[in-house]
């Protein structure tokens, strides 16, 4: 069975619903890091929160489970994962982006 650990791939998710002032930009960014996954966080100025995931396709899986269902304060009403095609910016880090 090959291993997927060397492709990289990227989604962008967006989360809305209760995901505000709950502390969730802070856990995704210290799940993201554990789990070896790059990217950004960040809340919008709808209520939503968009997150933008990179890593192997099964950490990418895992994460956007942790995303929808890893939190119990977060009540998720609606979640959009999209696959952003490369080329696309590599990085190098998971962090907490300001609210746009």
């Amino acid at each position: 069975m090959a291993s997927d650990h060397n492709v990289l791939e990227t989604r962008l998710v967006r989360m809305r619903g209760q995901v505000q002032g709950i502390g969730y930009r802070e856990a995704c960014v210290r799940r993201a890091r554990e789990m070896g996954i790059t990217g950004w966080v960040r809340n919008l100025m709808d209520g939503s929160v968009e997150v933008l995931v990179q890593g192997s396709p099964k950490q990418l899986v895992d994460m956007c489970i942790w995303l929808r269902e890893g939190m119990p304060a977060a009540l998720i009403d609606e979640f959009e994962v999209t696959e952003l095609p490369p080329p696309f910016a590599r990085f190098d880090a998971f962090d907490r982006l300001p609210t746009l």
